[in-house]
């Protein structure tokens, strides 16, 4: 495997063929520094050491590209090792965030499944039947079962405060019965005792009756 197929960042393709150059360049220069392609001529020493001094100059100006380029690679990295702590931290508090959430969703979770199970007292209350309360109040049959069931429980109420008043009534009703009968007790015991306290009076004349016949 090659080193570009190692390497597939498009940011790093240009220090690498930048590299790849410099690689060729220095074989370039090495070669010409072959100690056996040196000649004993003046003139091929000549132009051997242009070459050279130009093959350097080469060299030298891929070194300054390569070295430039490492640079902003180095700054590209510090750069995506910045946004990668950022984005870790991002990813943190998202997760964070959602953990809360799912903590909140099972204790309302929980809070919900415990108000379907409570004992609600209205449960128990003797309401007529459903479809009797439609019967007599039909214009609630298209409303939701909450509303049905508010508006039965208001029927109850309403009922229970009207048999309450009647309740009331009676009690009253039986109040006075019982006061009036108490006085007519009390008025046939004052008639009893005068009734008695007459046949006392009477007593002596029952007996002059007697004496005479």
């Amino acid at each position: 495997m090659t080193i570009s197929q190692v390497v597939s960042d498009e940011s790093l393709q240009p220090v690498l063929r930048t590299s790849a150059e410099t690689l060729a360049q220095c074989d370039q220069l090495l070669s010409l520094l072959n100690p056996d392609a040196v000649s004993t001529d003046p003139a091929t020493d000549h132009e051997l050491s242009l070459a050279v001094s130009k093959q350097q100059k080469i060299l030298f100006a891929l070194l300054a590209q390569l070295r430039g380029q490492n640079r902003d690679a180095c700054f590209r990295v510090r750069d995506t090792k910045q946004a990668t702590a950022e984005a870790r931290q991002e990813i943190d508090r998202l997760h964070l965030q959602l953990q809360n959430l799912y903590y909140e969703q099972k204790h309302l979770t929980g809070e919900i499944a415990a108000c379907e199970a409570y004992d609600h007292k209205y449960l128990s209350l003797p309401l007529i039947p459903v479809e009797e309360f439609l019967e007599q109040f039909p214009e609630h049959r298209e409303t939701d079962e909450h509303e049905l069931m508010i508006a039965r429980i208001n029927h109850e109420h309403a009922e229970r405060e009207t048999l309450e008043q009647a309740r009331q009534e009676l009690l009253k009703r039986k109040q006075a019965l019982i006061a009036e009968n108490k006085k007519r007790k009390d008025d046939l015991a004052s008639l009893d005792q005068d009734l008695e306290k007459f046949i006392d009076a009477a007593k002596p004349i029952q007996k002059i009756f007697e004496k005479e016949y």
